[in-house]
């Protein structure tokens, strides 16, 4: 075992073994400050643990009798899990925006009868989204040992060597998830049916991740990704246990990275759970996702790439083509980033499919680049706000500029990056993912993804348009000042959003520093 190259992980997976000691016997109001202070503390020592390791010239290696390869990729991983999660972690703790948190109090509690829209039943079908718990001092903690257990998970995952340890990992990293989708403290009802349509569309990846598992193992005898491409290299059996093998473990990679068509119920998600939470689903689990499509990709089905690149051509196109048009027809911000999430989605497999070094350069960089930029969009959409709740409805963002010129025009600079707009990460990451992608012979795909990139523009440009150009109604939302870790969040995403529009060479250059190893 080599303790120096997995020690991000173990600090990880220790501070949520921690954190679930001081739910057990720390006394409620003190839990909120010391989960807080573990949790930054983890995620500070992690990173400096990674830093030290990774600047000491490390040569690409596996270790836990093969089952976790620490290879460059799987450094820059987590080296962006660990930001991102850092971000998340102070979304979380914020209980300025909403009084309390964004937790209820008791995972347990229901909808308070009477707090649907006008005062309206809460089992009405129309005010199913509004029901909420009376106001509370305190949050749910438990939600900081889940964070570092599904950041451990996210960690593991997309450093995983073998098929069976990248399994657990995605249990690991999607259980907690479910659990911390369902602790709105406001639009309880909304915020428990995206737990469960989450689990179920979690149980449907797990169930064709498994199934394909079981096929490979059946044609390579061996779950690990290199013995796997040995025997699609030079074995002279049937490919159809491979190539069915291949599909379905593909499908379950794709579920969980919300790639359309398998992006089901992934909107729904992204609204009902709370916004911190949603934040952290739609930075870190698409690291972690594609991360372990590219390993996947790159380490076990490299050789045999001329098999499965025309079906996820397919696939490419249809989530950029699905994220694009539907996104033009939602009226909630959370719901159009989701189907903004899906249209990224698709340009990052043109990145995957390039099996090569500035194929791999180019994914990891977008993930980076757009994990801080999502990560801040939901940081400001927690700020527009009325008296019940979250203000999601575009309409309810009309003339926003007026009320908060700061909000308006941090939130602009942003939709600006997810739309690829030069000297924004957005433009470089789009660049390194289609430049890779020529020059691996997928012009054509490149061309849809050009024409997709301008058709979903236009939604972000609505937006923008919507809060400059039109009149603020009289009744409508104000922006809440932010706490000091909201304003942490939202700046570290804008800051490395800019730097990495204007000065992407670094970043570049770690990301394409190094290969795979299996």
């Amino acid at each position: 075992m080599d303790y120096a190259a997995i020690l991000p992980l173990l600090v990880v997976l220790g501070g949520a073994c921690i954190a679930v000691l001081v739910e057990a016997f720390l006394p409620r109001h003190q839990r909120w400050p010391a989960q807080v202070a573990l949790s930054i503390l983890t995620i500070g020592v992690a990173g400096l643990s990674l830093g030290l390791y990774a600047g000491g010239e490390p040569i690409g290696t596996t270790t836990l009798a093969d089952a976790l390869a620490i290879d460059g990729p799987t450094l820059f991983l987590w080296g962006t899990l660990l930001a991102l999660g850092l971000g998340s972690i102070l979304l979380i703790a914020d209980r300025s925006v909403e009084p309390g948190g964004a937790f209820v109090a008791s995972a347990a509690s229901r909808a308070a009868v009477g707090g649907g829209v006008n005062g309206g039943p809460v089992d009405d079908p129309e005010d199913r989204s509004y029901g909420m718990v009376g106001q509370a001092p305190t949050m749910q903690t438990e939600v900081f040992p889940f964070t570092l257990f599904a950041l451990a998970g996210m960690m593991t995952f997309c450093a995983a060597n073998d098929l069976l340890t990248m399994f657990v990992a995605l249990e690991v990293l999607s259980l907690p998830l479910y659990l911390m989708c369902g602790l709105a403290r406001r639009r309880r009802l909304l915020s428990q049916e995206a737990a469960v349509k989450y689990f179920l569309l979690g149980a449907f990846a797990s169930a064709f991740f498994l199934y394909g598992l079981a096929l490979l193992y059946g044609y390579a005898g061996s779950v690990k990704l290199a013995d796997i491409a040995t025997a699609a290299a030079g074995s002279a059996k049937s490919d159809s246990l491979l190539l069915g093998g291949l599909a379905l473990l593909v499908v379950g990679l794709l579920f969980k990275g919300s790639v359309g068509p398998f992006h089901t119920w992934t909107p729904d998600v992204y609204q009902g759970a709370p916004t911190p939470v949603t934040a952290f689903m739609a930075a870190c689990t698409k690291v972690a996702a594609f991360g372990a499509i590219l390993r996947v990709l790159y380490v076990a089905f490299g050789d045999t790439r001329w098999e499965w690149r025309g079906v996820l051509w397919a696939v490419a196109i249809a989530s950029m083509v699905i994220g694009a048009v539907i996104g033009l027809t939602q009226t909630d911000v959370k719901r159009m980033v989701a189907y903004s999430s899906i249209a990224h989605a698709g340009f990052l497999l043109l990145g995957a499919m390039s099996i090569t070094e500035q194929g791999v350069s180019g994914t990891l960089f977008y993930l980076l680049a757009y994990g801080f930029t999502t990560l801040a969009v939901f940081g400001v959409i927690s700020l527009v706000r009325d008296a019940d709740g979250e203000a999601t409805h575009l309409s309810q963002w009309a003339g926003l500029a007026k009320r908060s010129p700061i909000v308006a025009a941090v939130m602009t600079f942003l939709l600006l990056a997810l739309a690829g707009i030069p000297l924004t990460s957005g433009f470089t990451a789009k660049f390194a993912v289609f430049a890779a992608a020529l020059g691996d012979g997928m012009g054509p795909l490149v061309i849809v993804a050009l024409v997709a990139s301008a058709v979903a523009a236009f939604f972000y440009l609505r937006v923008i348009v919507m809060m400059y150009f039109s009149e603020p109604a009289a009744d409508g939302p104000s922006v809440t000042v932010p706490g000091a870790f909201t304003t942490a969040a939202i700046t570290l995403g804008v800051l490395v959003t800019l730097l990495l529009g204007i000065l992407p060479t670094l970043a570049l250059g770690w990301a394409g520093s190094s290969g795979f190893v299996g």
